[in-house]
C-alpha cells in the first residue's frame, strides 16, 4: 500500500511538473521605457487576480485559459499573466483542487516548485499569491477574492483548513 502511494505521488508530481514547465517573458520598451499597448495585448478573458503599485507603474497578476484535465477532474491547467511596467511574463501552471492534497505547481528558471496548500487556512505575505491562484483556478467564481476570507467556503467544499503547507523543489537539469 505504501509503495503504491509513493508511486502514485511521484507519478502525479511528474505530471504536474510536465504541465507547468514553460514560461514566456517579453520585454518591449517604448520611448518612455514602458511597454507599449500592454493593455491591448491582454487576453479578452483575462481574470485579474491582483493589481498593486510597482516601481514606475503597476503590477498585475491575471489568469486565462483555465482547463480541466479530461483524465483527472481535480487538475486545472492555465496561463498566468504577470505584468510589470517593463516586463510581461506568461507562465503555464497547474493546480490540483483535491481536498486531500491541494497543490500549486509553479515553474521557475532553475526549479519547479510543488506547493501543498491549505485552502481556508492562514494566508500571509509568503503564500498569498499561491492562494489567489489556487482559488481562481479551482473556484473561478471566487477569482480575485481575498483568500484570507474564504475559510467558511473552504469548509463547505470539504477542505479541512488544517493542512500543513509545504514546498518541494525539483531541480531542473542544466543543459550541458
Amino acid at each position: 500500500m505504501i509503495r503504491m502511494r509513493s508511486f502514485i505521488r511521484l507519478t502525479t508530481l511528474g505530471l504536474f511538473a510536465s504541465c507547468s514547465f514553460s514560461a514566456i517573458s517579453f520585454e518591449t520598451f517604448g520611448s518612455e521605457g514602458t511597454m507599449d499597448n500592454l493593455e491591448e495585448m491582454r487576453p479578452q478573458k483575462l481574470v485579474v487576480l491582483s493589481k498593486k503599485p510597482f516601481e514606475g507603474g503597476q503590477y498585475l497578476l491575471g489568469m486565462y485559459e483555465i482547463e480541466t484535465d479530461v483524465v483527472d477532474p481535480d487538475l486545472r491547467r492555465f496561463k498566468l499573466w504577470e505584468e510589470r511596467p517593463n516586463e510581461l511574463t506568461i507562465h503555464n501552471q497547474s493546480v490540483r483542487c483535491n481536498p486531500e492534497e491541494p497543490l500549486r505547481v509553479k515553474h521557475g528558471l532553475k526549479a519547479i516548485y510543488v506547493r501543498r496548500l491549505n485552502p481556508g487556512g492562514l494566508v500571509n505575505r509568503m503564500n498569498r499569491e499561491d492562494h489567489l491562484v489556487w482559488w481562481a483556478a479551482c473556484v473561478p467564481s471566487l477569482a480575485g477574492s481575498d483568500p484570507s476570507s474564504l475559510r467558511d467556503e473552504a469548509l463547505s467544499r470539504g477542505y479541512s483548513t488544517g493542512l500543513i503547507e509545504n514546498q518541494e523543489v525539483l531541480q531542473i537539469p542544466l543543459p550541458r
